[in-house]
């Protein structure tokens, strides 16, 4: 079965940066599982997959714009250190996540004081090429509730 609109795909990946450097490896963990077609995946990722079945293996490099974002400058912010998540004790340069109306966020902490910290809102990875060694595990039909929440439920996906 083919990867296209409406599926559910399970994979494994590892993310390096222009380096070579390994950044995450999803093989200690669960694979990661989407719906294909409902942007829940970084584009570039995404387009790679289409067409793709289980058991394909495969690397993509890709430009911050079809990867994380560009960097974008003067996007640093003042929030409470409780909102943090990750850590007992915040250093520059660590990455927290926060929680926002758009859901959990990766960023990085520039500055600490004794209440309050300066984060910079874009993804650690903004403005970096990255290259995406996925492993493709199971391709399925999505379930009719996975459709109606527009999201993949189960192993790696959404749990309600």
């Amino acid at each position: 079965m083919q990867i296209t609109k409406n599926k559910v795909v399970q994979f494994h990946y590892s993310l390096r940066d222009a380096d070579g450097k390994e950044i995450e490896n999803s093989r200690r963990g669960e694979p990661m599982a989407y719906l294909h077609g409902h942007q829940n995946m970084l584009a570039g990722l995404e387009k790679a997959m289409e067409g793709r079945s289980a058991g394909d293996t495969f690397s993509v490099t890709l430009a911050p714009e079809d990867a994380y974002g560009k960097r974008v400058e003067g996007s640093e912010q003042r929030v409470p250190v409780k909102h943090l998540q990750g850590a007992k004790k915040w250093r520059p340069g660590m990455v927290a996540q926060v929680q926002t109306e758009q859901g959990a966020r990766q960023v990085q902490v520039v500055k600490v004081g004794k209440f309050m910290v300066t984060i910079d809102t874009n993804h650690p990875l903004a403005g970096k090429t990255v290259t995406f060694d996925v492993e493709v595990l199971e391709v399925r039909d999505a379930s009719a509730e996975e459709l109606d929440h527009g999201h993949a439920h189960g192993v790696g996906g959404h749990h309600h």
